[in-house]
């Protein structure tokens, strides 16, 4: 048990009692880190969540965003980094399920899957195991499911070599008028869970990844591994959204985190009422399951409906059609208590205010100084540092990866992973962009800047596409909340996430708290995983891909003397230190701002692609466009006050890249009154930036193939 004495003492004052051992057991897990946020509450209310789009903010299984008249999207983002750390293929497929169900528990159609990763160095053999594994399980159980995975972002570092992060992002399309919530209102409706059977697997699954991990976890924690089950999870889909389709019902959740117990306590007591729950009414796959391991069981692909009574038939001959069992386990009643019968005996009565609102932990918090310190260095050949870079696998092609997605089922992927950002169509007029991003150097660096610069360069992204930044959602990937420096990094980050948040006017709508990510003191980069959601006209798409010869050049927003935290520093030098790029805020908006006025009034596409300067910087940018579109260009870059070096490699934000038709160039400046300048064109094959030529063949060869040599 992992209750603290102060916070039995405390259940036992609102009780008036001793708890016996299952009620022990489902406080225990209610009151851990994982369901409670019972250290990230009091910071997590910085966050903006109301905005002209959204629908529904922070609070329910995901966020609701308003795309067009007719259609929603519900998104969610959740982590499942502890159990891929010790059963990779298995815990990664599960965290796909559960963002699925958390999606069709709002009443949507799953329509995209999103993943940011994060291991050890490639070359080393446990970490490549686990990416290896890893994205074997997000592969495929997203595509036996349906569901195209159509973004993501992946890091390789030090830090990650003993607790890989596997966060994954959902996004689900329904009508405005079928939403539905995780609720209990009305006294006598029933609660019909169907799905899978609940067995063994994944008890104390949400304790588990409340603590830190040790050298023994592999062995000793693996019962607390839920099992992954893509098969059953399609058909619960299909029956699911038949049930929301012919019955009206009241509400609905998935079992995830905490099984039953926090299922039943938190669709009820979001409604002021209480539940009765028949023990033996439960579908069981294993034999003599004592009442604790039933009430907190985390079987997966497990989902419950509120329903009323006279429903129960139809929704069960649903169940039937779609071969997965069903069963009425109890029902909504007066009160605030949750209450659990075997047999008629009653055996567990528990508030529910008690179960779904622990109280929040009050915890010191220790600043962490900035390292100011100057850092000089021996700078090597540009003609080295360039390839070098792009051979990072941070920054090389993840191509390895996602040829492995189905990234085009349901035919609405209309930009496909290796730009920016992914886009997917709505309707005929109306295209989203989907993107994830994360900086953890920065972040370790500068809390508040580099978590700002996370929600920043997700924004660039969507920007880049042509699409308005709508609502953020974050998986926030910190270590053990005890030790007061990184709680104070924690609260820093999300300062300056909301910052950012606030001033594009795109709220934190939905998200997840993963604390604990150490090992036997070995803690990670603190990892501000952030998805953005983008909404654009569909004839606004643009790509970063450079299209044709004579194209002009254009460099929005300003460069600064910013290579510390870079990726050049990290791969040329093997050095994380100094400080993160600062967030000009004013300048990060208005750039943005351009950018989209500038697409939209753009109607004969004279802007002919647009792209962000982000890890890497103008280097890797640059790079990047020649790579993808086979079509060299020459740049002069200057600046009286950076050397050769900070203006090639430097990572400062609020800046992207975009190429003009030659003609139009000075209608396009005319429109701009933020810094830009004409850098140079696009022609040849070669990339040529102040002198340094890189053939084609040398961009693209540094780039590609970099992970599949690992891989072999």
């Amino acid at each position: 048990m992992t209750l603290e004495d102060s916070e039995i003492k405390y259940i036992e004052g609102i009780l008036g009692r001793e708890m016996n051992e299952l009620e022990e057991g489902m406080l225990d897990v209610m009151f851990s880190e994982h369901c409670s946020y019972k250290s990230s509450r009091p910071f997590l209310r910085a966050f903006p969540t109301e905005g002209e789009n959204i629908i529904l903010g922070p609070g329910d299984d995901a966020g609701l965003v308003s795309v067009t008249d007719k259609y929603a999207l519900a998104v969610g983002m959740e982590s499942h980094n502890h159990p891929s750390a010790i059963e990779p293929y298995g815990g990664a497929g599960t965290g796909i399920g559960g963002i699925l169900r958390d999606i069709i528990s709002m009443g949507a159609m799953p329509i995209a899957l999103l993943d940011s990763l994060r291991f050890g160095p490639i070359e080393d053999e446990k970490s490549k195991y686990l990416f290896e594994h890893v994205v074997k399980g997000i592969s495929d159980y997203g595509n036996r499911v349906g569901v195209p995975t159509v973004a993501g972002e992946i890091e390789f570092d030090e830090s990650f070599r003993t607790n890989p992060l596997v966060n994954v992002m959902c996004v689900g399309l329904v009508e405005k008028d079928k939403i539905v919530r995780a609720q209990a209102p009305n006294i006598g409706d029933v609660f019909l869970l169907m799905g899978g059977t609940t067995g063994r697997d994944g008890i104390h699954g949400v304790t588990f990844a409340s603590e830190e991990l040790t050298s023994d976890s592999e062995t000793e924690d693996r019962p607390a591994v839920q099992v992954a089950d893509p098969f059953t999870k399609k058909r619960v889909l299909e029956a699911s959204l038949e049930i929301l389709e012919k019955i009206n019902v009241s509400g609905v959740k998935d079992l995830g985190g905490g099984g039953l117990t926090c299922c039943i306590s938190e669709l009820v007591d979001s409604s002021k009422n209480g539940a009765l729950v028949d023990l033996r009414a439960i579908p069981l796959r294993e034999t003599g399951m004592t009442p604790y391991e039933i009430m907190l069981s985390e079987s997966q692909e497990r989902m419950v409906f509120v329903i009323n009574p006279d429903d129960v038939e139809l929704a069960q001959k649903i169940c039937d059609k779609h071969e997965i069992t069903s069963s009425v386990i109890g029902e909504v009643i007066e009160g605030n208590n949750m209450i659990i019968s075997d047999e008629g005996d009653e055996i567990a009565n528990l508030p529910t205010i008690l179960l779904a609102d622990p109280p929040s932990i009050d915890r010191p918090l220790a600043e962490i100084p900035e390292d100011t310190e100057k850092i000089e260095l021996k700078e090597p050949p540009i003609k080295d540092s360039v390839p070098k870079l792009l051979s990072s696998p941070n920054i090389a092609s993840k191509e390895w990866v996602y040829k492995q997605y189905d990234h085009e089922v349901q035919v609405r992927t209309v930009v496909k992973p290796g730009d920016d950002a992914a886009v997917l169509r709505i309707d005929e007029n109306t295209a989203i962009a989907l993107t994830t991003d994360s900086n953890t150097i920065h972040t370790k660096l500068s809390p508040f800047d580099g978590a700002a610069g996370c929600v920043a360069e997700a924004i660039r992204n969507v920007i880049s596409m042509g699409a308005t930044p709508y609502a953020v959602v974050d998986c926030l990937n910190f270590g053990n909340p005890e030790t007061p420096e990184i709680l104070w990094q924690f609260k820093t980050a999300i300062e300056g996430m909301s910052l950012v948040a606030e001033n594009f006017n795109a709220p934190v709508i939905s998200g997840n708290v993963s604390f604990y990510n150490e090992t036997e003191g070995i803690k990670i980069n603190p990892t501000p995983a952030v998805g953005v959601i983008g909404v654009e006209d569909i004839e606004n798409i643009r790509t970063l891909d450079f299209k044709n010869e004579g194209d002009k050049i254009l460099l929005i927003g300003k460069t600064y003397d910013e290579l510390t935290g870079s990726e050049y520093h990290r791969c040329i030098h093997n050095l994380e230190k100094g400080t993160a790029p600062r967030i000009r805020i004013e300048e990060e908006v208005a750039n943005g701002q351009t950018v989209l006025d500038l697409i939209s009034n753009d109607k004969d596409k004279n802007i002919t692609a647009v792209h962000d300067v982000s890890a890497g910087g103008l280097a890797v940018a640059l790079s990047e466009m020649v790579i993808k579109s086979g079509l060299g260009c020459e740049v002069t870059l200057k600046d009286d006050e950076l050397d050769k070096i900070q203006l090639l490699f430097s990572e400062s934000h609020a800046r992207y890249l975009l190429t003009v038709k030659a003609d139009a160039v000075d209608d396009i400046l005319s429109q701009i009154d933020v810094p830009v300048e004409v850098i140079g064109e696009v022609k040849g094959t070669s990339l040529n930036v102040n002198g340094h030529e890189f053939t084609y063949e040398d961009l693209n060869n540094s780039y590609h193939g970099v992970i599949e040599k690992y891989m072999v």
